[in-house]
This record gives structure tokens, sequence and C-alpha cells, in this order.
């Protein structure tokens, strides 16, 4: 036990005398949000991260809601960095915006956006400026479109209509892995059979888009009122991937040894946390997963696993100052030298606006 105590410590200590943390938005009586739902791309020292900024509304004392003004149109924006995450810019793309109609913080779109269409074209995912990024209107039956960019997120196509799969509802959000030039691996979030959100499932494009095919449930249907929703995977060799997954109250591990036909649960590497995971795959072949925790202490947290995934660290903390419940959706991505840079939504004051902060530390 003393081993262990000791083993944690130094693991706290370690984090937090190598981090740095930095503002990526931060605008008073603003409401910015959940970059997990958008997506972080990384080109080296270039990061792109998507998120949404809507107009802050307190809640009352225990009300269990996001602060966010539902009355209120919100914007789908981009912050961009050249240096490894230092400093960061903010865009907001034409490219983006939803299509008339569709409901953004609880508001319809107004006409004169881009029209929802179904693709047609053929996407080249080995374009080094490839990105791509998929919205939900809802969150437990969709509609759900993407969006893609061959220059780094400064130009995007679409809206572009997602294929329902023969499920209730498709409510996307971004979680993809590339895997040559026309092919590519997606996890999205299906609706249960009683139209509720949700479990995860595995599709797949082998033509650049044209035609997509489901190829597997990820997880089991949850019973009840819980849900596996808003996976994040990493590919370990051509057979190999491995899927974290969020339900209410923990973050569960899935792996496939047959590129996705099947899979098998690993394990739970973070029982208690009631926020999505991001997972990446390190260059020395360790994985870091990263979430919000929403229990006091209030903060961002880190876990390590040196053997894909069947053993984790303790926790890292990477912050422990934050004002309430209302945080985390992290997504992180890996430096050339080696540093990860994890990006969340945060609160310092529970009364005051929500915004975009980076953490970058040396696992």
């Amino acid at each position: 036990m003393i081993l262990r105590f000791l083993a944690f410590v130094t693991l706290v200590a370690s984090a937090a005398d190598t981090s740095k943390t930095v503002v990526v938005y931060r605008q008073p009586e603003r409401f910015a949000g959940w970059p997990a739902n958008h997506g972080v791309w990384s080109w080296g020292n270039e990061i792109v991260v998507g998120f949404e900024a809507g107009y802050f509304h307190a809640r009352r004392p225990g009300e269990h809601e996001h602060s966010i003004d539902y009355t209120l149109a919100e914007n789908h924006l981009l912050a961009r960095s050249l240096d490894g995450g230092e400093t960061w810019s903010v865009e907001e793309p034409s490219g983006l915006k939803p299509p008339p109609g569709a409901k953004i913080a609880g508001v319809p779109t107004e006409p004169g956006g881009p029209r929802l269409t179904e693709f047609m074209g053929r996407m080249d995912f080995a374009n080094p400026g490839f990105a791509i990024t998929f919205r939900m209107e809802d969150i437990d039956i969709g509609p759900s479109r993407f969006y893609y960019t061959s220059d780094k997120g400064k130009n995007w196509k679409g809206p572009f209509r997602v294929p329902s799969f023969g499920q209730k509802g498709i409510a996307a959000r971004t979680d993809y892995i590339v895997d040559g030039p026309e092919t590519l691996t997606v996890f999205l979030t299906a609706a249960k059979s009683n139209r509720k959100e949700g479990r995860v499932i595995c599709v797949r494009t082998s033509d650049g888009g044209q035609t997509w095919k489901l190829i597997s449930y990820v997880t089991p249907e949850p019973a009840g009122a819980d849900h596996a929703i808003m996976p994040s995977s990493v590919r370990l060799s051509p057979r190999t991937m491995l899927t974290a997954v969020r339900y209410r109250e923990w973050i569960d591990l899935y792996r496939t040894d047959d590129n996705g036909a099947t899979w098998q649960y690993v394990g739970r590497p973070a029982p208690g946390v009631e926020n999505p995971p991001s997972l990446i795959h390190l260059t020395d072949r360790r994985l870091v997963l990263t979430y919000g925790r929403r229990e006091a202490p209030f903060g961002i947290r880190a876990r390590i696993s040196a053997d894909e995934g069947k053993t984790w660290s303790p926790e890292n903390v990477l912050r422990t100052d934050g004002g309430c419940w209302d945080l985390g959706y992290t997504r992180s991505t890996q430096r050339p030298d080696g540093k990860v840079v994890t990006v969340y939504y945060y609160n310092t004051d529970c009364t005051a606006e929500r915004f975009i902060a980076a953490t970058i530390w040396q696992p």
C-alpha cells in the first residue's frame, strides 16, 4: 500500500511539474463547450480543434444542466495553433454552418445556410490536409451530417447526410481512423431499440465515401436508462483496434483483433467517471486516456497504459481548480516533441462563463 501511494504521488507530481495550461477561447458571458463532439486534428505542431460557443445562462444551485442559454443561437468555431498548442487563434469557417432548420443549442438555424445533401463525390483520405467532422442534431436519433476538408480546416465541404445503417437513429460525433486513401473506419452512436441514446457501432467506407457499410456493433445494447456513447478509438495494428466508450458513470474499453468484425470487452479504465473519453496511441506505443472529473475536486484527469489497455496507472491529475461539474469533453493529441496537448471546456467559477483551455503535459 505504501509503494502504491508513493507511485501515485510521483505520478501526480510528475504531471503537475511538467504541465502548462493555456486559454484557447474565453469570452465574458459566453458558453464555450464540447470539443469531444467536434474533434481535434494535428499536423506536426499545427493543431486544430472544434467547439461550440453559445451564451452563458446561470443555473440554480444543484441544477444538473449545462449553463448555456438554449433560447439563443450559437456558433461552431475552430481554434488553430501553429506552435504546438502554446498560442491559439479562433476561426469561423463558413463551410461549417449547419443546414437551414437544424437545431443548434435548441434554436433552429435561419434560412440561407448550406443544404443537407447526399455525398456523391470521392474523398482522398490520404490527402495530407484531410480532416472530417461529424455533427448531430439530437442526442437520441440525430439526424447526423458530416463535413470534410482537404486544407487543414481552412475550407470545408458539406453538410452531407450520414447514412442510417438500418438503425433507428444516428447521433454522430467525431471519431474515425484513416486506413488508406479510400478507406475510413468510423465509430458512431446509434439509437437503442427504444430510440434513446445509444450504443456504439463501427462503420466503414472503402471507396472514398461513395458507399458505407455497417461492420459491427461494438457494445451490447445497454439496459434501462444506461447508454454506451461517445467512442474514442485507436488502431494498434492492421487487425487490432481499441475503443473507449462513455457509459453513464464510467468508461469501458473494447478491443477487436479482426479489424472490427467482432469486439471483446477489455475492462474499465475509468470507473466513476461521468464524462467522455479521449484515447490516443503515443509514439512509444503507450496509451493515454483523458477525461473530465465531474466530482469534487473538479478537473481534468489522465491515465496511462503500457500493455494495450489491460492495466492502467492511477490518475494523473492535470487540473483540480474546476468551479463545478460543467467541464471536460477532452480531446488530446501528441506533439512531435512527445508532449500531449489536451483540450477541453472548463470553468473555475460555476457562476461565470465556460471557456476552452488546453493543458500541455509530458506523460
